[in-house]
């Protein structure tokens, strides 16, 4: 699927601006250290999965306008087809492991775009972290962007894998620091390198805490 990049999205941030209203009203939703930011030039937001709920609040928390991955059969239905590909939303067949999809992210990041990705894959089910999977390092490994990464707390209590009903639960966002990567960091020839920057990515995640 084409990826088309529109500076000033009004239905981007039309979404922003309300998602950021409810969140605070039903989830007493907060961000720390939002000065870590980086508000311009290519960004990987990399964040750990918990729920839906996870990629709306990544982008409230960045502070600017990103892109997202999802499932491409959540844009099937008539509403949601129309909608998610406004909201910036990159349609993937099997929760990230698509490689046209991994494509269409490294396009974005050429752009100057930021965008949001779950380096598990998938929702946990129990509340930990799950291992990094090595697409996050192969989109690294290709665009050389920035990694800014965070951890969200609450979002798992307030919509659990396999639940359909939302719970009022306070949920938060810890934002880290940014991960700058150098030519060192990319060895030629070395096949574990994207696992490496996966893990890499996973491991300043997990060290958040919050506050």
């Amino acid at each position: 699927m084409p990826v088309c990049l529109v500076p000033m999205n009004p239905w981007y941030w039309t979404g922003y601006y309300l998602a950021k209203i409810l969140a605070r009203i039903f989830f007493r939703f907060r961000i720390l250290h939002r000065d870590r930011r980086i508000l311009k030039g290519p960004l990987i937001i990399a964040m750990n999965h918990q729920s839906y709920l996870d990629p709306p609040l990544a982008g409230i928390s960045s502070g600017r306008e990103t892109y997202f991955l999802a499932r491409r059969t959540l844009l099937d239905g008539p509403v949601l087809g129309w909608l998610l590909p406004k909201l910036n939303v990159v349609p993937v067949d099997q929760e990230g492991t698509d490689r046209s999809a991994l494509k269409a992210l490294i396009r974005i990041l050429n752009a100057g775009k930021a965008t949001v990705v779950f380096p598990e894959g998938a929702r946990t089910l129990d509340g930990n972290l799950q291992p990094a999977l090595p697409g996050l390092g192969f989109v690294i490994a290709k665009t050389r962007a920035p990694v800014l990464p965070m951890r969200i707390f609450g979002a798992r209590e307030a919509l659990p894998r396999g639940s359909g009903r939302v719970r009022l639960r306070p949920i938060t966002v810890v934002i880290g620091e940014p991960i700058q990567f150098r030519e060192a960091d990319f060895p030629p020839r070395d096949k574990e390198v994207y696992a490496r920057l996966s893990e890499r990515v996973m491991e300043a995640i997990a060290a958040l805490r919050a506050e």
